[in-house]
C-alpha cells in the first residue's frame, strides 16, 4: 500500500502526528549542535513540521532544503518559521528529487514509507549524496505496524540494507532519546561509499 499526499494531508489536518514530539529530538539536536559548517547543504526528507529545519536555521546554516509530499505540513512549517527561504521548501515526492546533498537528516521518514520501498529509499539516499556525503539520523529498532506508518525495523535488517552503498560509522542505540521512544531508536551515521 503507497501513503500518497492525500493521506498525510488528512493526517495533519486531523492533528493524527502521533510521531510529532513538538521540538527537536534530542539525538539530532545534539548532532547538529557539533555541526562547524554553516554552508553544508542539508536535506530534511519527509520533515513534516520539521524542527530540526527551524533549529538549523536558527543556528544560521542557510542552505537546508525541506521536503514532503504533504503541502498541508510544508504550510504548517512556513507559517511557523515564516523567515525560512520558500524556494527551499520542496513540495514533492522524495523519489523524485534529482539534486545533491553534504547531508541528509533522517527523522521519522524512513518508518512513514512502505518497507517495500526499503531498497528503493537506500538507493535515492545514495544518489543524492555528494562524494563523501552523510546520511544521519533516528531509525526505530522495534518492530511496528505491518499495514499501515509507522513500520518498525531492526539493526540487523538496517546492516543488511545499507552495508553496500554506505560506510556505517555509527549504528547504536540513541543514549539520549526522548522518553516514549527511550531504547526504540538506533542512531545512524552512514557515509557514502
Amino acid at each position: 500500500m503507497n501513503f500518497l499526499e492525500g493521506y498525510w494531508n488528512h493526517r495533519y489536518l486531523q492533528n493524527e502526528t502521533g510521531w510529532d514530539i513538538g521540538f527537536v529530538s534530542t539525538p539530532l539536536k545534539e548532532y547538529i549542535d557539533q555541526l562547524d559548517d554553516p554552508k553544508l547543504k542539508i536535506l530534511i526528507p519527509g520533515a513534516g513540521n520539521s524542527y530540526e529545519a527551524e533549529y538549523l536555521h536558527q543556528k544560521g546554516f542557510t542552505n537546508v532544503y525541506v521536503l514532503d509530499i504533504s503541502i498541508v505540513a510544508l504550510q504548517n512549517f512556513q507559517k511557523r518559521v515564516p523567515d525560512f527561504p520558500e524556494d527551499h521548501l520542496l513540495h514533492m515526492d522524495f523519489f523524485n528529487l534529482n539534486d545533491t546533498f553534504n547531508l541528509i537528516l533522517e527523522q521519522t521518514f524512513f518508518c512513514a514509507l512502505n518497507p517495500a520501498k526499503r531498497q528503493a529509499y537506500n538507493s535515492k539516499m545514495y544518489q543524492l549524496l555528494k562524494p563523501d556525503g552523510v546520511l544521519a539520523g533516528l531509525l526505530f529498532n522495534i518492530p511496528l505496524n505491518e499495514d499501515h506508518p509507522p513500520f518498525g525495523g531492526s539493526e540487523k535488517e538496517y546492516l543488511s540494507l545499507f552495508s553496500g552503498n554506505f560506510q556505517i560509522d555509527t549504528m547504536e542505540t540513541a543514549y539520549n532519546s526522548v522518553p516514549q521512544r527511550a531504547g526504540n531508536e538506533l542512531f545512524v551515521k552512514l557515509q557514502k561509499k
